[in-house]
């Protein structure tokens, strides 16, 4: 498989034990990093992240807190690599993105791989400038949703398999594959095959599409 299709800014801070990747273009400011281990991460510092101040451990399972991927690390003293869930989920954060978490892939509709990761969070807003990755402009725009799911089933158990995110040009994001869908109250289905969520924003049936991008003239 080659590189994914978007190029993304990486920045790199390294200490005895670990290397910290920080990907500007999907932090959203959610701070778990700096409630996590607020002497590791300081924003308002240059350079604002010091690994060399907590043990490797540490940096690491905060690293795990972040929902969007923007913080991820590689260890360098043989200690143990972030672990893939077993299993793939859409969290329907209330007003906000859906948080995914597993192995993902997002993929234009002809099938190439545009990004991929173990954690990403993806507008559904319809006003981020970073399709599909969500910008926070969900607060500035004052997107209301509750993420409540229109009907429940009882998940079921499919581990390790790639969930796939399909990109739309001017649509909603399909997902192919196996992926428990966790509402905004905690209520969790799995969805198996294919399903359309809406990232315009305009759906009256969230988090699905009722194809009211067409309506409004939605671009991706």
């Amino acid at each position: 498989m080659g590189e994914p299709l978007i190029a993304e800014k990486v920045h790199e801070f390294s200490a005895p034990g670990i290397t910290v990747q920080f990907r500007p273009g999907r932090c959203i400011h959610s701070a778990e990093c700096v409630r996590g281990l607020p002497v590791v991460f300081q924003p308002g510092d240059r350079p604002w992240v010091h690994p060399d101040r907590a043990p490797a451990d540490a940096v690491a399972q905060v690293i795990h807190r972040c929902p969007t991927g923007a913080l991820t690390y590689e260890r360098t003293d043989g200690g143990t690599a972030e672990p893939i869930p077993a299993r793939n989920t859409a969290v329907l954060a209330p007003d906000g993105p859906i948080y995914l978490r597993g192995r993902i892939q997002v993929v234009t509709m002809g099938g190439d791989v545009a990004l991929e990761g173990n954690r990403m969070a993806l507008c559904r807003c319809g006003a981020s400038r970073r399709k599909p990755l969500c910008d926070g402009s969900h607060r500035k725009v004052g997107f209301r949703d509750p993420g409540e799911l229109p009907y429940v089933e009882t998940p079921v158990a499919e581990a390790g398999q790639v969930l796939q995110v399909v990109m739309s040009p001017r649509g909603p994001l399909m997902f192919r594959g196996p992926v428990t869908v966790v509402s905004g109250s905690g209520v969790a289905r799995t969805e198996g095959g294919s399903r359309a969520f809406c990232r315009c924003g305009g759906s009256s049936n969230k988090p699905y599409c009722d194809g009211t991008h067409g309506r409004i003239g939605f671009t991706g």
